[in-house]
C-alpha cells in the first residue's frame, strides 16, 4: 500500500490508537489546538444564494438526522476541552434550530465565546432576546445588495433585505456587537460604496467584504459571478479609502478574490492546524467545503470524540504540515505561511487536492485559472450585459444556478 492510499482510507477503531479517554490534557497541550469551531447547525435555509458555500449535494437521499441537541451539547464541551476558544454558530441557517438559545447558553456556560452568522431571516425581537439572555456575544448579518430588489434577487427570496434592515436594527437596540457581512461579486461589486454607507448607516461595528470563494454553489456560477480585473482593482481602491475615512469608527475589512491573487491564502491558516467544522449531521472536517475532495473519509462525533478526530483521523491529517507537498510548494520558503492554498480549490481546478493550488503564480497548474479568467475578460467585450448579471428588478440576466434548499429537517 502506498504513502497515499494510507492516509486516504477511512480511519480506523480508535482502539487501534490511544484510547479516547486516555487523551489526558498533557497530550493535548503537545499537539495543535483549535481556536474555532463552526458549528453548521443545519443546511436548511430561507435564501438561495448563488455563491453559497453549502454542499452542492445536500438534497442527498443519503443525509443522515441532524445532530440532536444533546449530542451538540456534548461536542460543544468537547471543543472547549480541546482548546477552542470561539463558537460560530451557521448554517444554513441557525435561527431555524429551534434550541439555539440552549445551545448558545451551554457554549457561554464554559467561556466559550459566542457569534450568530445569520441571514437574519428569523430574528425577531423576541428571539434575539432568548439569546442575549442565554449569552450571545455577536451577531453577523450577510447582506446580498444595498437595494432591496437587487438584494432579494441576488438571494432568490422576495422580502429578505427588509427583514436584514430591521433584524440589524434591533441587533444595535440590544447593545449587541454588529458585524455586516457581504460577499462581492460581479452583481454587486459596482454598488461598493452604497454597501459601505449602509453599514455606516445601520451602526455596525464591523464590515467585511469577503470576495466570493469559488467553492460550493459558487463554483457553479463562476464565470457568471467572477467580476473582471478592473472591477477588483476598483473596488480595492473604494475599501482602501474607507478603511482610512472610517477608522475607529468601524473596522472594514476587504478579501481580495483568489483568483486575482499571485500567491495563495493560506486557507484557515493550514488545513488541520487552527479551525474545524462540523456539519449537521456531525462530520468533522478541517474547512467547511472539504467534502468536495473525493476519497477522504470524514469521522463523526457520534462515533468518536472531536479529541481523537482532531488528533488522529485520517482525513485531518492528510494535508496536514508540508510533507505531503509536491514541487514547487516543498522547496518554497513560504510553504510554512501558504501551506500550499486551499486544498478545495486545488481539486476544483486540477481534479487532484494534492497540486499546488492554482491561485499561486508558480503553481504548474496556473494556466486552468488563467482560461477561466481570460473567459471573464472575453465576455465582458462582448456581452452588454456582462458587467451586471442581475437586472435592478434582481432578476437574473444571464444563467445562474440558485442553491436548493432541504424541505426537510430529520432527527431535529
Amino acid at each position: 500500500m502506498t504513502l497515499n492510499e494510507q492516509q486516504m482510507k477511512p480511519s480506523p477503531s480508535p482502539g487501534t490508537h490511544q484510547p479516547e479517554d486516555a487523551l489526558s490534557q498533557a497530550a493535548l497541550g503537545n499537539t495543535l489546538r483549535p481556536f474555532g469551531l463552526l458549528a453548521e447547525l443545519t443546511y436548511r435555509c430561507p435564501l438561495r444564494c448563488p455563491y453559497c458555500s453549502n454542499p452542492t449535494q445536500i438534497l442527498s437521499d443519503q443525509r443522515q438526522p441532524e445532530l440532536t441537541t444533546s449530542e451538540w451539547q456534548r461536542v460543544i464541551g468537547e471543543a472547549a476541552t480541546l482548546g477552542v476558544l470561539h463558537l460560530l454558530f451557521s448554517g444554513g441557517e441557525p435561527l431555524l434550530r429551534r434550541d439555539l438559545p440552549v445551545l448558545v447558553d451551554s457554549a457561554r456556560s464554559i467561556g466559550l465565546y459566542t457569534n450568530l452568522i445569520t441571514s437574519a431571516l428569523g430574528l425577531t425581537r423576541r428571539r434575539l432576546q432568548e439569546l442575549r439572555e442565554a449569552g450571545l456575544d455577536s451577531v453577523q448579518i450577510s447582506f446580498q445588495a444595498d437595494e432591496a430588489a437587487l438584494a432579494d434577487g441576488i438571494a432568490g427570496c422576495p422580502g429578505a433585505h427588509e427583514h436584514k434592515l430591521e433584524a440589524a436594527r434591533l441587533v444595535n437596540a440590544c447593545g449587541l456587537p454588529l458585524t455586516i457581512n457581504v460577499v462581492l461579486h460581479r452583481g454587486n461589486i459596482e454598488r461598493l460604496p452604497a454597501l459601505i454607507t449602509l453599514a455606516e448607516r445601520l451602526g455596525a461595528q464591523r464590515l467585511e467584504l469577503a470576495s466570493t470563494q469559488y467553492l460550493g454553489w459558487a463554483f457553479c456560477n463562476k464565470v457568471a459571478l467572477l467580476p473582471t480585473k478592473a472591477q477588483v482593482q476598483q473596488a480595492e481602491t473604494i475599501v482602501r479609502a474607507a478603511q482610512e475615512r472610517l477608522r475607529g469608527r468601524m473596522e472594514v475589512i476587504y478579501v481580495w478574490p483568489d483568483y486575482y491573487a499571485e500567491r495563495p491564502k493560506p486557507c484557515l491558516y493550514g488545513w488541520g492546524r487552527r479551525y474545524l467544522t462540523i456539519t449537521p449531521e456531525g462530520e468533522v472536517l478541517p474547512c467547511q467545503t472539504a467534502r468536495v475532495i473525493p476519497n477522504l473519509h470524514f469521522d463523526n462525533v457520534r462515533q468518536h470524540s472531536l479529541a481523537w478526530i482532531w488528533q488522529r483521523s485520517a482525513a485531518f491529517e492528510r494535508f496536514r504540515g508540508s510533507h505531503w507537498m509536491p514541487e514547487p510548494c516543498r522547496s518554497c520558503p513560504l510553504r510554512e505561511q501558504d501551506f500550499g492554498g486551499c486544498r478545495c480549490q486545488a481539486f476544483l481546478l486540477t481534479g487532484d487536492a494534492a497540486n499546488t493550488d492554482p491561485a499561486c503564480s508558480l503553481s504548474p497548474h496556473r494556466a486552468r485559472l488563467l482560461a477561466i479568467l481570460s473567459e471573464v475578460e472575453q465576455q465582458s467585450g462582448s456581452s452588454p450585459s456582462f458587467h451586471r448579471p442581475f437586472a435592478p428588478d434582481g432578476r437574473p440576466l444571464i444563467p445562474i444556478l440558485f442553491r436548493t434548499n432541504p424541505k426537510s429537517c430529520p432527527g431535529e
